[in-house]
């Protein structure tokens, strides 16, 4: 399903990578937050990702999101 991120324990302590980099998800996502722009993000930032590998991060996070179980405790 998520082809261009990748978890290794090996690899970043297990944080989700773009696959092949040791850029994680969550970096990814920051810059986002910022409000840059995916060309700003490859263009300042990473330029050997794609925007592909953007997406997929917004997409992976939103998929953790929407199947995360939460649990209230009295």
């Amino acid at each position: 399903m998520f082809e261009r991120i990748k978890v290794d324990p090996k690899i970043c302590h297990g944080k989700s990578v773009i696959q092949g980099t040791r850029i994680m998800v969550w970096q990814i996502l920051d810059l986002l937050e910022n409000g840059l722009t995916f060309d700003e993000i490859i263009n300042d930032y990473y330029p050997h990702i794609t925007k592909d590998d953007i997406k997929a991060c917004i997409e992976y996070a939103n998929h953790l999101v929407k199947n995360e179980e939460i649990h209230l405790v009295r």
